[in-house]
């Protein structure tokens, strides 16, 4: 594969760091981008991944400046939209534009169920009211909605609509979507699906979006080189290694469950700590224990 289009490449849903207080860890972020750096990583802020729906307008930028503030010249900044009310989409994706991210990534309105047409004109209207690049987000897990690839087609012509991110676990779609876009110069198809990364390079995605890689990043960089390359053995060899790391802190948890057992794991490697913004909360004694173990017992494979 070759990765010539404007937005592609590994992209990861950057969690944010806290303090025990609360706020914005400035010295984890520097830590965690760093490590992205190091491995030819961008960082999506404020996705999913980052508790972005449990944050402040306020928080939400000093967020966004910190990472600015860390930006390697090979990375670009994707800065998550998540909000229910309209205008505030709108004034959210503006501010991150002004404070320096390369592009905005919105998701529907999730509390009302909408119409493929009211989903159309929804980012009609927020591209129509942007200067710079807007990404469609398609997270049907959070916002109960899949956005048809017949509206996001008719979408992918608007100067300021670059592309999509999407996180439906649909092998079907996938393929659809992957085949549709590739050939569009001027929009990119991230597949935001971790077990399906492999799958979808080798069926001509423009780039990935792996909460995992806020872990372990040098197993996407390896990954993705081998992708480019076309080494698909060694690319699956990674994929299989990201899958058994992805299940330590996923499996049979709840969304918040696996977030916080993330920043957990991440604690372990010294790039956080596992402090959660309310509602969502530290695990409790024994299934943090539990994680620690599984952990330890992957590495320890990893060494024999």
């Amino acid at each position: 594969m070759k990765m010539t289009k404007k937005y592609g490449g590994i992209v990861v849903p950057m969690v944010t760091p806290l303090t025990a207080k609360g706020d914005i860890d400035q010295e984890a972020v520097g830590s965690i981008m760093t490590a992205f750096v190091q491995n030819n990583i961008s960082p999506l802020v404020m996705g999913t991944t980052g508790e972005s729906a449990s944050f402040s307008n306020g928080e939400r930028l000093a967020m966004l400046r910190a990472v600015v503030s860390q930006k390697s010249a090979n990375q670009q900044i994707y800065a998550g939209v998540v909000q229910n009310e309209v205008c505030q989409q709108v004034s959210q994706a503006r501010n991150y534009l002004d404070l320096g991210a390369d592009a905005v990534v919105a998701t529907l309105p999730g509390y009302y169920l909408l119409t493929p047409e009211q989903m159309k004109g929804h980012f009609e209207k927020l591209a129509d009211a942007l200067e710079g690049p807007l990404f469609i987000y398609n997270i049907k897990a959070t916002t109960q909605m899949s956005i048809p690839l017949e509206i996001i087609d008719e979408l992918s012509g608007h100067p300021h609509i670059k592309g999509l991110k999407d996180s439906e676990r649909d092998e079907t779609r996938l393929r659809k979507a992957i085949e549709r876009f590739k050939d569009n110069e001027e929009f990119s198809y991230f597949c935001g699906w971790g077990a399906a990364t492999v799958k979808s390079l080798m069926l001509g995605a423009d780039g990935v979006v792996p909460s995992t890689g806020n872990l372990v990043p040098e197993m996407y960089r390896a990954l993705y080189e081998a992708a480019l390359a076309e080494d698909w053995d060694t690319a699956s060899h990674y994929q299989k290694m990201t899958d058994g790391v992805a299940g330590i802190y996923q499996a049979n948890k709840t969304l918040g469950q696996s977030l916080a057992a993330l920043k957990l794991l991440m604690q372990e490697r010294s790039f956080c700590r596992p402090f959660m913004k309310p509602p969502l909360t530290m695990l409790d004694s024994r299934m943090a224990e539990q994680v620690r173990s599984q952990w330890k017992d992957f590495q320890t494979g990893r060494k024999t």
